[in-house]
């Protein structure tokens, strides 16, 4: 089943956001521009979170920033890296909102931008897992002290041990959770379109939030009870972030408002004045 299920879990996770960008286009009669500008809005993104995550760490590493007793380590970390992924997604998706994609401003097109900031990073997890799906193939049957060194082969042994004896079922767990992640994402890029619409800053801070909430938390549970129980958590949030989306949905005469045309105008008759006719008036009218 794994040689079904591994390569299953990364098609699955390109296809997803591939089938909920058509959706969008075609359902809502949009462009795919916005479904890219929220995934190079994403990318972008990553280009300065990932090297700030390291950067903290190694601060940490270096005693540069003291570290926190054993026991919290775990929430700390959890908390650091939820904020750090809620402040630099969140800041750029206001960011694309504000200078790139100012065409985005009804709850339609704010799904299509956060189909684009979730589907891309599903399709690009997904390539990996595709990828990694083709070495562990690559190295069924090799001896890992013949391609590693003797620390590494070890790892080596041990990581391909595990792929290979995972139950079929949690080899798509890859899968599942990107489903719960594009649903977050969705909500988030409603919730900071909110700040467009309402023209209140604090929709942002609300979706940095929530955004650091559910990252630490997913985090924390899965290093704490497993990757089952976090996925749980996520398929809550997912519940409450369709409630958002439902909530923030406008109503349907201002998601689509009639154009109603003014009525072309009506040549103006005059209006005639009925005469007497007597026999001074008839006179009148006689030609010379």
């Amino acid at each position: 089943m794994l040689y079904i299920t591994h390569p299953l879990n990364g098609i699955l996770m390109l296809a997803i956001p591939i089938g909920l960008g058509i959706y969008l286009t075609c359902r809502f009669r949009l462009s795919w521009r916005l479904w890219w500008i929220g995934a190079i809005t994403f990318v972008l993104s990553q280009v300065g979170h990932i090297p700030f995550n390291f950067g903290i760490d190694y601060l940490f590493k270096h005693g540069i920033l003291p570290l926190p007793p054993v026991s919290w380590r775990l929430p700390v970390n959890s908390i650091i890296l939820g904020l750090s992924a809620g402040i630099w997604e969140e800041s750029f998706r206001y960011i694309a909102y504000r200078w790139w994609a100012k065409e985005a401003r009804s709850w339609r097109k704010a799904l299509l931008l956060g189909a684009g900031h979730g589907g891309i990073e599903a399709i690009l997890l997904g390539s990996l897992v595709i990828l990694s799906y083709f070495q562990m193939l690559a190295l069924q049957g090799v001896d890992p002290a013949k391609v590693a060194s003797a620390e590494q082969a070890q790892i080596l042994e041990a990581v391909t041990s595990q792929y290979w004896s995972i139950p079929w079922y949690a080899s798509l767990l890859g899968a599942v959770e990107r489903i719960f992640a594009i649903v977050t994402h969705l909500a988030l890029s409603v919730l900071v379109w909110q700040v467009f619409r309402r023209l209140q800053s604090r929709w942002l801070w609300l979706a940095i939030g929530w955004h650091a909430l559910l990252n630490a938390g997913a985090v924390y549970a899965a290093h704490t009870w497993g990757a089952f129980q976090a996925e749980g958590i996520l398929a809550c949030a997912a519940l409450i972030d369709l409630a958002i989306i439902s909530a923030l949905r406008p109503s349907d005469a201002e998601i689509a408002p009639l154009e109603i045309t003014p009525p072309s105008p009506q040549p103006v008759r005059p209006v005639l004045k009925e005469i007497e006719e007597t026999p001074e008036n008839i006179e009148q009218t006689r030609y010379n």
